[in-house]
């Protein structure tokens, strides 16, 4: 407290109770690189930019960028440039500089990995909460943020027909993250908890053990190192082209079986709907029953 006391109203001192001025005399009055009218201003010009790149979108070629690796650290500045360029100046640099090194992920000649997942109301939205800026870490910090996410996940529970346990009305619920990653990470987490209780040690994390097919996405296997389940427990369970490159159930029962039997306790099992390296869908229903 007295840190802060100090760096914001003077010297604390601790004799007298009393603060010491500081001189700001040296200090500069903030400025705002924008204004409100330029804010307004320069937002018509970038939506502009952003619309005429998706209107173009179909014809934009190559989709996937032929720069080489270091192309850009040739074309900017060593350090970090002490004054601010204007937005104009900016905008003709990602023209020359940025959109060269660019593959065209919402192009619909973009075939890798997975589909575009930019909507013109998704960005629309994004400016919103952009300005909003609400951090939800809490109710209290912003009631409308924690209630909304709440009222929307139960939303998607309901589309996908999960059971009311899921629901917060039914004492579950979601919470959005921010990759795919990282719903994973926290899915694993919650196993582990479930599995484990709060008997969390090196000893019993030695003991759990997670299941997924050789096709789902690495992401599995690193939440098992954030989570503390040693890799040699994780159990890629095999595929082949004859089932769509779908998770053998079979084998995934006679692997968890065989895990019990020498005294491993099964903690989660990760199904895919969609895997990323063959676009495979493991069977919800039969890995359920499992």
């Amino acid at each position: 407290l007295n840190s802060i006391m100090s760096s914001a109203e003077g010297t604390n001192t601790q004799e007298t109770g009393t603060f010491a001025p500081v001189d700001h005399s040296h200090a500069q009055d903030y400025t705002h690189p924008l204004s409100i009218e330029q804010y307004r201003e320069k937002a018509h010009q970038m939506v502009d930019f952003i619309a005429d790149y998706y209107a173009s979108m179909d014809t934009i070629q190559p989709v996937r960028s032929s720069v080489e690796p270091g192309y850009l650290a040739e074309a900017l500045p060593v350090t970090a440039p002490k004054d601010p360029q204007t937005f104009d100046e900016v905008m003709a640099d990602v023209t020359k500089h940025i959109m060269p090194g660019m593959t065209h992920w919402q192009s619909p000649h973009f075939f890798a990995y997975f589909s575009a997942n930019s909507s013109y109301p998704g960005m629309l939205a994004d400016m919103l909460c952009t300005a909003f800026n609400v951090i939800g870490f809490s109710w209290i910090n912003s009631p409308a943020c924690t209630e909304l996410e709440t009222i929307t996940l139960d939303w998607l529970g309901k589309a996908m027909g999960l059971d009311d346990t899921f629901l917060s009305t039914g004492g579950g619920g979601g919470v959005i993250q921010g990759t795919a990653s990282e719903a994973t990470t926290v899915a694993l987490l919650a196993a582990r908890c479930k599995a484990l209780g709060g008997d969390i040690t090196g000893q019993t994390l030695s003991k759990i053990t997670v299941y997924a097919s050789d096709q789902a996405h690495s992401s599995v296997q690193k939440a098992c190192r954030v989570a503390g389940v040693p890799l040699e427990n994780f159990r890629c369970i095999p595929t082949s082209a004859a089932t769509g490159f779908s998770m053998d159930v079979c084998a995934l029962e006679e692997a968890i079986k065989r895990d019990i039997d020498n005294g491993f306790t099964p903690a989660c099992i990760v199904a895919t709907s969609g895997t990323t390296s063959s676009c495979a869908f493991d069977d919800i229903d039969a890995v359920g029953d499992v």
